[in-house]
């Protein structure tokens, strides 16, 4: 099959599943059918599929990654000890782990195609992530609490595994209760890492986004987790600041000299 050939049937797949969809067409541009490809799985309830389309899922999207173009974390050369700044794409860089800014459901976001760090993660995993990730709350037996953090492996990712968590929520400017939730999210995923072998991590800017906690309060926060935990813990871990917009890496590399 080609990308196109997978597109077209990852689609007719979808919309089957759900006779809601009973009136929606194929576009035949190939930037909306992307779009609406990604709005299903979006929208797509946390459940199995068949081995044919988990299939051509996987080869689609590790293709569309691919063509994205992977960078690879040994390429990186670090700012510090250990610790690297690098502005891109997460979905695209092969490390051992990255860090999702999840909600407590850990269920991913159901508003298709929308901009947040935790739609991209479960579109470009594929469908398997979200189902991994209800099974495991199912579990848990309750949702999340802000500052946890929970691993799960990245399925079609080029990293090995995903931590998420769930970073605060600010209303208008941050409290102390904020600040500390923030940095306890840094230190969940660190200790996570570790237990479980994870050598390398990428930290998106958690809480920034949606969650309106200020860029360069939440940045200072953050390096301030990571090098606090490195030092009282003697982690070794290589620690990858991710940062997608320019002002976050104009902050990062102030404060990382």
């Amino acid at each position: 099959m080609t990308q196109a050939e997978r597109r077209i049937f990852l689609i007719k797949y979808l919309l089957a599943e759900d006779e809601k969809y009973a009136d929606i067409g194929i576009p035949h541009r190939e930037a909306e059918q992307k779009k609406l490809l990604r709005s299903l799985f979006n929208l797509r309830m946390p459940k199995n599929a068949d081995k044919d389309f988990i299939k051509v899922q996987d080869e689609y999207l590790k293709e569309e990654i691919r063509l994205k173009g992977i960078t690879d974390f040994s390429s990186l050369k670090p700012v510090k000890e250990s610790i690297y700044l690098w502005r891109g794409d997460i979905t695209a860089l092969r490390c051992d782990g990255i860090v999702n800014a999840a909600n407590s459901e850990m269920l991913g976001c159901f508003v298709p195609c929308h901009g947040c760090i935790d739609n991209a993660i479960n579109t470009y995993a594929g469908i398997q992530l979200r189902l991994a990730s209800y099974n495991q709350m199912k579990e848990q037996g309750h949702s999340e609490g802000i500052g946890g953090a929970k691993l799960t492996e990245a399925f079609n990712l080029p990293c090995k595994y995903i931590l998420h968590t769930v970073g605060p929520r600010v209303f208008g400017s941050p409290t102390e209760k904020d600040r500390e939730a923030l940095a306890r999210c840094y230190r969940s995923c660190l200790e996570l890492a570790d237990k479980n072998n994870v050598k390398s991590i990428a930290f998106c800017c958690i809480s920034t986004g949606e969650f309106c906690f200020p860029n360069e309060e939440a940045a200072k926060i953050a390096v301030k987790a990571v090098e606090e935990y490195k030092v009282c813990t003697n982690s070794k871990i290589e620690v990858i600041f991710n940062v997608f917009k320019e002002i976050d890496f104009n902050i990062y590399r102030g404060l990382l000299g």
